[in-house]
């Protein structure tokens, strides 16, 4: 197979619009080579905690966007947040990720707090954020405050593709000033990007590529678009699970120690969505801690599974999936390779 690494933006998304050509399940055996090398045939997971459905932002794929009047408004105060800890603690778990929208009710304050507090109930746990676009103090207040992991999707490195998502108010250039703020200041970083939203060509997915492996994140999230019908793009068609494949596979090749989740959207997608991406390559997986009751009410996009389930019910129909593929769940921290050193004692 030829090398990816050496390929121009033209030659990777020659490979791309060919849906990978006659290399495709070459492709995809190296890519599970490489992952095998790098972590074996484990898997980790990460306890989601979905904290807030408000956004001040009004991005045009997002349900949750600040004009969506249909979206049924939440947040979770920092008690119920400890108890999604506690629960997913006793399930094993040992990265808490706290995903919300860009939600100005949580301020520096309140989060410093609510990371303190998990930092100091679970101190052997890793606590990521996904909170969007922050300033660099506000980035650094957290990290000190006990975060170690940040995931922020760039969801597009080509920057009129960006404008085509986004209204004019975001910019691609502070996105990109944000992820390298946070590895300046020493978070594990996670990007990621959408497979087939509106006006994306081949041409924006070699973009995604070239840009993931300058930045050199350590997790990279790559899911199919999925329209969300109140949102402008909710008459759009999804993405593919085919060419989302492809793209782990290809990123797996580029950054073979790279950590990369099955998201619930290949989930959405297909039934066995999250199988035959870790098959593909992908060695994380995501289950959702959030309260059942507000779990209908964090739609990014429409048809999302798995949001009547109980917690224990998310754990144990992963930890089922993953071991049909041949992989292991693993109870695990799950730090990316070259960084375990940093947390040894």
């Amino acid at each position: 197979m030829r090398d990816l690494n050496r390929m121009t933006r033209e030659e990777l998304a020659d490979f791309i619009r060919k849906n990978g050509g006659t290399e495709r399940q070459e492709l995809i055996e190296e890519s599970n080579r490489l992952r095998l090398l790098s972590y074996g045939r484990d898997v980790y997971t990460r306890g989601l905690i979905e904290f807030t459905n408000y956004c001040k932002n009004n991005c045009y794929y997002c349900g949750i966007r600040k004009d969506n009047h249909n979206a049924e408004r939440y947040r979770l105060i920092q008690e119920q947040i400890l108890e999604c800890c506690q629960l997913g603690w006793q399930l094993g778990y040992r990265t808490f990720v706290l995903q919300g929208g860009e939600d100005p009710y949580f301020t520096d304050d309140r989060l410093e707090r609510i990371v303190h507090s998990i930092r100091t109930a679970f101190p052997d746990c890793a606590i990521t954020l996904s909170l969007g676009e922050r300033s660099r103090e506000s980035y650094q207040r957290l990290y000190d405050a006990g975060a170690e992991r940040y995931l922020l999707r760039h969801e597009t490195a080509n920057d009129i593709h960006y404008r085509q998502l986004h209204p004019k108010e975001m910019l691609w250039d502070n996105r990109r000033r944000c992820l390298w703020d946070l590895r300046e200041i020493g978070y594990q970083v996670g990007a990621g990007f959408m497979v087939g939203s509106p006006f994306q060509t081949p041409e924006c997915l070699a973009d995604d590529l070239l840009f993931l492996k300058e930045l050199q994140p350590h997790m990279v999230g790559i899911g199919p678009f999925i329209p969300q019908k109140d949102t402008p793009f909710g008459s759009y068609s999804a993405g593919t699970l085919e060419q989302t494949i492809l793209m782990v596979a290809m990123l797996r090749v580029m950054l073979p120690a790279v950590l990369l989740p099955a998201t619930t959207a290949v989930g959405t997608l297909d039934p066995l969505g999250r199988e035959k991406v870790l098959k593909a390559g992908a060695n994380v997986v995501m289950p959702n801690l959030s309260p059942v009751d507000v779990r209908k009410k964090y739609l990014l996009y429409d048809n999302k599974i798995c949001t009547g389930d109980e917690a224990a019910e998310c754990r144990f129909c992963i930890q089922g999936r993953v071991e049909r593929t041949g992989y292991t769940l693993t109870v695990d921290r799950g730090d990316h390779k070259d960084r375990r050193v940093s947390y040894a004692n």
